[in-house]
């Protein structure tokens, strides 16, 4: 009878040993974020794998950038599309929380509460999937993420990471795919167009909601911007 216990005990060690290799390596990952760009991601490399079962030529466009070099339009108009509350939550936004089960609750309609944070931690060691497992590394990675960088840096990488298209990724790329231009030199009217397109990037296209880009245009001059 001694051995099956034995085997659970070495099953339970090894098991704990792995979870504490993974966060170990991940909260390194997350510190070298300080200082070094992201080679590439996460959902990046799920595109990637995606592709191979796809007819059509995949083809990936992805150019970091400082926050220098990111117009401040664009900064301003992906805070209060996204996540309004960025500078003054730490990672999660109970209000908004709150807001989507309440209005779950009455409607019946399913929206998002994530926020930046949250969003930066899929992109970069995670993928687009929607399971509680997903969901329950995410959420125990974003304090990590809130302590170790700074919201500046989480703001630029997050830029620098999120879909605007089929292999467009980061602000550089979506500027100089849809409008020509470098980052820097993105209009407010070019920087909300491209904040639509963010919430389903694989479907959407700049200009094409001029609704919701006057809701983000109210954001951000409630926001002072």
């Amino acid at each position: 009878m001694a051995r099956p216990k034995n085997f659970l005990t070495r099953l339970g060690k090894l098991l704990l040993l792995l979870v504490l290799g993974f966060y170990s390596l991940l909260t390194l990952s997350i510190v070298l974020l300080r200082w070094v760009s992201p080679i590439t991601t996460a959902v990046q490399i799920e595109r990637r794998v995606q592709a191979f079962s796809k007819p059509a030529t995949y083809h990936k466009e992805y150019i970091f950038v400082p926050m220098a070099q990111i117009a401040p339009a664009l900064q301003h108009a992906l805070v209060a599309a996204e996540d309004a509350r960025f500078y003054q939550h730490h990672g999660f936004d109970w209000v908004e929380v709150e807001n989507a089960v309440n209005e779950r609750k009455e409607t019946g309609r399913r929206r998002g509460a994530s926020t930046i944070t949250q969003q930066l931690v899929k992109n970069l060691f995670l993928t687009t999937s929607s399971t509680w497992v997903r969901k329950g590394i995410e959420a125990t990675l974003v304090p990590i993420v809130e302590l170790v960088l700074t919201k500046q840096r989480i703001l630029e990488l997050y830029l620098n990471v999120i879909e605007w298209g089929p292999g467009i990724f980061g602000a550089e790329a979506a500027a100089r795919r849809y409008f020509k231009i470098p980052a820097r030199r993105l209009t407010r009217e070019q920087s909300i167009d491209l904040a639509t397109v963010v919430p389903a990037p694989l479907r959407r296209k700049p200009g094409r909601y001029p609704e919701y880009g006057e809701i983000i245009a109210a954001r951000m001059a409630q926001m002072g911007w």
